[in-house]
C-alpha cells in the first residue's frame, strides 16, 4: 500500500506541546512553509502570544489542552473540524519530566510524567486515527533516544519514551494490515537545545544537563516536517541512531558509559532555577514559555548530516558523487 500525503502548503497540521521547544520551532517552520497550523498546548496565554507572533491571520488556530485528558484532545480535533474542516498531520510532540534517583521520585511525579508523554501520546494517536482513517494523513510521534537508550535520573521518562516506541510500531502494523493510508512515524531526537530542562521538575541537588552533542530545536523541526510530506517509519536525529544500537547492540557497554561518564555529566553543579519545572497545571505560566530554544551554556548544532542523509538519500548520494568526481578531477590535474 502506498501512502501519498500532501505537500505543506495543502495541509493542515495539530502540533502538541507548541507553546515551547521542538513543538514552537515546528509550528514557525510550518507555517513559514505555507500550512496553516493549529497549536494545543496547557498555556492559554503563551498560545496567544504565539499565535500573534506569528503573523499568519486565519491560517492558525490555538485550543488549550492538557494532552492527559482525552476528552480535551478530542476538542482539540472537533474545533480543528470547525475551523478548517479536518486536518492532514497530527504531531504528539507534548512531555513532561522528572529528573531524580528512581527511590526518591514520588509516585504521584512518576504517575504524572506517563500520563502525559504516554498516555497523552496514545490519546492522541486514537484521536488522530479515527479522523484520518478514510481520508489519510500522517500521524508523528515523538519518542527519544530514550525510546532505547535510558538515561539515569530519568527513569519515567526513559519508560514513557519506551512505551510510546511500542505503541507507536504495533499501530503501525495494524494500520498497514488494515490498509489504512495514515504514515505512522517515530521521530527520536537526540539531545536538544529546548526549555525542557526548566519544565522538569528535579530532585537532583543541582540544575541537570543533557550530556553533549546537543542540537537546536530546528534541526527536529525540519526533519518533522519532511516526515509530514514524505512517509517514513523512524527518523533519528543526530547520534540519536548510534546510541540506540549501542543500547540495543551491546547493552553492557551502554550501561558502563552511562555509570561513567554520564551519570555524572546530567548533574551540571549549577543551581536549578526552576526546580519544580511545570509538571502540572497548577505550575503552568511559572516557567517562561514562548521560546523554542534554550540556554545550553555549550555549542548547540544547527544541522545533522546523518538525518539529512536518511530523509535526503538521492540527494545526498548525488552530492557525494559530484563530490567525488570533483575529487577525482582535481588530483588527476595535480598528477600531470
Amino acid at each position: 500500500m502506498r501512502i501519498s500525503l500532501k505537500p505543506l502548503p495543502e495541509q493542515v497540521i495539530v502540533i502538541t506541546g507548541a507553546s515551547s521547544g521542538i513543538g514552537l520551532a515546528t509550528a514557525r517552520l510550518a507555517i513559514e512553509r505555507g500550512a496553516r497550523v493549529v497549536l494545543v498546548a496547557r498555556n492559554e496565554e503563551a498560545l496567544l502570544d504565539i499565535e500573534r507572533d506569528l503573523n499568519a491571520g486565519d491560517r492558525v488556530l490555538h485550543v488549550m489542552a492538557d494532552v492527559g485528558q482525552r476528552a480535551q484532545l478530542e476538542r482539540v480535533a472537533s474545533e480543528t473540524v470547525a475551523r478548517f474542516g479536518g486536518f492532514d498531520t497530527w504531531i504528539n510532540n507534548a512531555g513532561s519530566s522528572v529528573w531524580g534517583r528512581f527511590d526518591e521520585v514520588s509516585d504521584e511525579d512518576h504517575y504524572q510524567v506517563m500520563q502525559t508523554n504516554f498516555w497523552g501520546t496514545y490519546y492522541g494517536s486514537s484521536v488522530a486515527v479515527k479522523h484520518l482513517r478514510d481520508k489519510g494523513g500522517a500521524l508523528i510521534n515523538i519518542g527519544s533516544v530514550e525510546s532505547a537508550n535510558a538515561l539515569p535520573f530519568h527513569s519515567s521518562y526513559s519508560a514513557s519514551k519506551h512505551a510510546i516506541k511500542a505503541m507507536t510500531d504495533v499501530l503501525r502494523v495494524e494500520l498497514q494490515k488494515s490498509h489504512t493510508p495514515v504514515s505512522v512515524t517515530l521521530v527520536r531526537p537526540s539531545s536538544t537545545d529546548t526549555r525542557f530542562m526548566d519544565h522538569s521538575k528535579n530532585y537532583l541537588p543541582s540544575a541537570p544537563v543533557f550530556p553533549p552533542p546537543v542540537y537546536a530545536p530546528e534541526v527536529v523541526a525540519r526533519a518533522i516536517l519532511h516526515a509530514a510530506e514524505y512517509p517514513q517509519r523512524d527518523v533519528y536525529i543526530g547520534n540519536a541512531r548510534l546510541l540506540s544500537r549501542l543500547a540495543q547492540n551491546a547493552p553492557h557497554l551502554a550501561d558502563w558509559i552511562n555509570r561513567t561518564f554520564v551519570y555524572d555529566t546530567i548533574k551540571s553543579g549549577r543551581p536549578d532555577r526552576h526546580p519544580r519545572g511545570a509538571l502540572y497545571a497548577s505550575d503552568v505560566g511559572s516557567v517562561g514559555d514562548g521560546s523554542a530554544s534554550g540556554d545550553y551554556p555549550g555549542m548547540v548544532l544547527t544541522r545533522t548530516l546523518y538525518t539529512r542523509a536518511s530523509q535526503h538519500p538521492v540527494a545526498t548520494t548525488a552530492a557525494v558523487a559530484v563530490g567525488a568526481a570533483a575529487l577525482v578531477a582535481l588530483l588527476g590535474r595535480r598528477g600531470r
